[in-house]
């Protein structure tokens, strides 16, 4: 199994090896939030990083972000940029710990880092930390990427075997308004628990 352990993911931020991040909230996460108008829905956003997407809601007015993530590295970034962010929404932990409920969970690039083998457990602890017809909202990879590292692709039809006995599968399209240069490689996605 690859490794990709709290060390892993800490020394990737120490040595500002985070290709991954935008920099920035990516547009079809920030239009899908735009939307929401409950500002009091409780938000995961697992796996955040330096999660420019929970800063975005938090200064909108959604008080009940949640990020998790399995290195403290990003999680004080995040602190640091939003001081008054609270910090107990700051999660240091493995996302298949975690134990709470969550009306929605965001997904920017956490499915796509996680060992593919743990795919399917992913699908199923989502289900899990959700509330009654919460949601699984955000972006996935649709391309075919890195076999021995993060961030690994895969596809539509395999994304639709991970999570269809556990999600009506609401919206999974390829993304129109994706970012930079991740414009034909992402699919929307929004799922329903069952």
């Amino acid at each position: 199994m690859i490794d990709l352990s709290e060390d892993f993911w800490s020394k990737k931020y120490e040595q500002n090896k985070i290709g991954w991040d935008l920099g920035e909230i990516s547009n079809p996460l920030k239009e899908y939030f735009n939307q929401l108008e409950d500002k009091s829905i409780r938000i995961l956003i697992p796996g955040g990083g330096n999660s420019y997407e929970a800063e975005y809601l938090f200064k909108n007015g959604f008080m009940n972000v949640f990020v998790a993530d399995i290195a403290k590295e990003p999680l004080e970034r995040i602190k640091k940029r939003v001081p008054d962010f609270p910090e107990e929404n700051l999660l240091h932990v493995n996302f298949f710990d975690l134990e709470a409920y969550f009306d929605v969970i965001i997904e920017q690039t956490f499915f796509c880092a996680i060992n593919p083998s743990l795919r399917e457990k992913y699908a199923e602890k989502s289900k899990e930390l959700l509330s009654d017809n919460g949601k699984l909202v955000g972006l996935m990879f649709d391309a075919k990427l890195n076999e021995d590292h993060p961030p690994f692709g895969g596809s539509k039809e395999e994304y639709i075997n991970y999570f269809q006995s556990n999600f009506i599968i609401d919206i999974m399209e390829p993304c129109y308004n994706s970012t930079g240069n991740r414009q034909g490689m992402e699919l929307f996605v929004k799922m329903i628990k069952k």
